[in-house]
């Protein structure tokens, strides 16, 4: 053993030129206690499934909210492509109607009032934004 080499026991920085057992974050003499790690594995797959379970719900509720979005859209955009030739009011029902010729129109007549191809019934909303009813 050289004059420089200190024991396997003794806790000697050779960096700082400075013995630094105490401050260590682990046992470092051989009558210290054992480490042991835990063992987290049923935790960890708890914890996964609890994230998996968590991270599907929000998709799925997040797909919904896309698909009803995306269908307001479809509807909004059919009833801006029809014709009619009235300013609709905030909070009134109209109908939808498609022609013969495949052309739509907005009218304010009921599907039981008439005999055209109803293809829904829509309210204007405060947003005017149209909601099929």
């Amino acid at each position: 053993m050289g004059e420089d080499k200190k024991p396997d026991n003794v806790v000697f920085n050779t960096e700082t030129q400075q013995y630094d057992a105490s401050i260590k974050p682990y046992a470092s003499s051989v009558g210290a206690p054992v480490i042991t790690t835990t063992d987290n594995i049923p935790w960890k797959n708890r914890s996964i499934n609890k994230v998996n379970h968590k991270v599907k719900s929000k998709y799925l509720e997040l797909k919904a909210e896309y698909e009803t979005m995306m269908q307001q859209f479809e509807y909004n955009k059919l009833i801006f492509d029809a014709k009619f030739t009235f300013e609709p009011i905030l909070g009134e029902t109209y109908h939808l109607y498609k022609r013969e010729n495949g052309e739509t129109f907005l009218s304010i007549i009921a599907p039981e009032q008439c005999q055209f191809n109803a293809l829904g019934s829509f309210y204007l909303n405060a947003d005017q934004i149209w909601e099929k009813i």
